[in-house]
Order: C-alpha cells, then structure tokens, then sequence
C-alpha cells in the first residue's frame, strides 16, 4: 500500500511551526508580456539564493504581502512572487482578454529569463498547484523541486462539486446566499449566469456578483469561518479580480485541452521532487485529487493534515509547508544571474 506521512498532533517534534519574518523586497517591477498585460513581481530574500518561485490562488488572487514572502527561509532563498494577468498590482486589473492558464505559463518563463533563472523550485496553492503542475510539465527542465498544497486538477467534477453542487452539501446555508443573486430560471448552469453578471458593465450589476461569488468561497476556506479572509470581500478591486478572472478560467475548463489533462502528463514530472499537502477536510479543494497525483507520481510525498481544510494558516498545512520549504534547502545552488 502507498505510504501517507501524516501530519498527527501539534505536539510532535516535526520541524518549523511558524513563518520568518516579514521582510522587504531588493527588487521589485513590471514586465510588459503583451501589448496589453503587464505584470508585477518582486524578489526578496538571498540575491545568490535557490530561486523560488510562488503561484498564487484563484485565479485571480493575488499575492498576499509580506505574508507570501515568509514561507522561505531569507538567508537561503531567493524568494520571487509576481502577480498572475488581471490580478494584484498587475495591470489592467480585472482584465479577461489575452488570460488563458497557456499566457501564464509564457509570462512565467518570460519573468525567468527576464531574471536569469536557470531553474527554480515552485511553491503553489490551489489554482497555483494547476499552473505549478502546467508550467512543470510543459516545462520540467527549469523545475528544481515541487510543492503544492490544496490541489486542484481543474476537473469539470472538481468545478461542479465547488460551484455547483457537492460543497453545498457541507455548507446548505452559505451556498443559500450564493445562489440567492441568481434568477431560479438560470441556476441549471450557475457558472455561466455568473460569468454574464460579473461582466456587466453595470456596477449595480457586476458588484454585487463579485462580493456573492468572492463571499462563498472565502468564508469555506476553514472549518469555522475566519474573520481574516472574509475581511477581503469589502475590497472591491479584490472581488471584481478573483471573481472575474476565476468564473473566466472555469467556465473554460481552465483553457486545458482535456479534463484529464494534467495527469495525462504528469510522468513527464516523475524524476521531479514532489510534496502534495492537503488538509483532510478540504472542502475547496477536496482529498481525492491530491491522492491521484500522488498515485500518479510513485516518488512523490503525500502529507495529510488530518484536521484542516483549506487554508494556509490551519496549523498542520502551515507546518507542512514550512517543512518542506526546508526540506528543499539541501538542493545545490547553480550561478544565477540577480
């Protein structure tokens, strides 16, 4: 049987339980990756350090800083975070055209040789574990090491269990209010009535859409809704950018060309360092799709936090991906260019 490592109690002796400092950027930008598209990324930590690069969630999320910075030991790393098209500081904000996962894919190899990055480790979560995974298998060469948590296929059952109806089982209540901004007559295809909403050139319109949508998976990010990531749907440019660029992305299938497609090419990652972290109660992105990539990738480690969901601050994911962020650090260290 394929071994799990388990992340059991808070009392064992398993490595870092917190996160480094808060530190500064030495280098921060934008690169211009179309005529229209223009995104932001910083460098902070060690200039000659192992190069890290952070996908960020969503689609359409954004980094959180100085918060992303901190998963990675400064003296060791040379840490590297940009925002995705349309969302952070990337400009234009919100924007739908010319925003495939397969743009992405380009802008992160145009940011890396725009770096002088012979290869990196990569660090995603959610949506960042589908363009960690894309961007690996389209390019495994310039892959130093992998780790995901809270993964996410990008599934037409993964879209429908979140948007549609699975996760709603678990949270009746909110799933209500989700669904309450939506006529009866559209909801046999609510990711296309949101899609129609959120692109509304009315604000009367596109507004509240963008809080509902934002709102529903904010508040299920943990097994008690946290105050912390509520707090983001009163931010307007936030919720235009994740609900806009996210309804975008899944009602596309994420631009990929089958459903299966991502394990369809994951052999081409299996001499790849690989850790997959998922909470056990996951509900955003549930168990079964971190076992099927680990069952697809034989070297692979499958860490379980056996009591959390979702979020990056539940303290069994916390600590795994602390620890692996160490663990990665006996990894050489090639001449970059910085």
């Amino acid at each position: 049987m394929r071994q799990v490592s388990h992340l059991i109690t808070m009392t064992e002796s398993v490595g870092r339980t917190e996160l480094f400092p808060d530190i500064e950027p030495y280098d921060s930008g934008f690169l211009q990756v179309s005529d229209l598209h223009s995104l932001y990324y910083e460098q902070s930590g060690n200039p000659k350090g192992l190069p890290v690069l952070f996908l960020h969630g969503g689609p359409g999320a954004g980094v959180v800083v100085p918060r992303e910075r901190c998963w990675f030991d400064p003296e060791y790393y040379r840490i590297i975070l940009f925002d995705q098209r349309g969302a952070g500081r990337s400009k234009p904000s919100a924007e739908l055209k010319d925003n495939t996962t397969w743009d992405l894919v380009s802008d992160i190899e145009k940011l890396r040789e725009k770096l002088g990055v012979e290869a990196w480790v990569l660090f995603g979560w959610s949506w960042g574990t589908t363009l960690t995974l894309v961007y690996a298998e389209s390019h495994p060469q310039r892959v130093k090491a992998i780790i995901v948590h809270g993964i996410f296929l990008c599934t037409k059952k993964e879209i429908d269990w979140l948007y549609v109806d699975g996760c709603s089982q678990i949270w009746p209540d909110l799933h209500e209010e989700y669904l309450k901004i939506i006529p009866l007559e559209e909801r046999k295809d609510l990711i296309k009535a949101y899609n129609k909403r959120l692109n509304s050139e009315d604000h009367n319109v596109s507004l509240p859409a963008a809080k509902a949508w934002s709102l529903w998976e904010l508040q299920i990010m943990r097994p008690q809704i946290d105050p912390f990531y509520v707090q983001f749907a009163d931010d307007v440019e936030f919720c235009l950018n994740f609900a806009r660029i996210e309804c975008h992305y899944f009602l596309n299938g994420g631009f990929l060309e089958s459903d299966s497609y991502i394990l369809d090419n994951v052999h081409k990652l299996k001499d790849i360092p690989t850790t997959i972290i998922n909470g056990r109660f996951d509900v955003i992105t549930p168990m079964e799709s971190a076992w099927k990539l680990h069952k697809s990738l034989p070297k692979s480690e499958l860490i379980v936090a056996p009591l959390d969901g979702h979020s990056e601050k539940d303290l069994g994911i916390l600590m795994a991906l602390l620890n692996a962020t160490e663990k990665y650090k006996t990894l050489p260290v090639e001449n970059q260019s910085c």
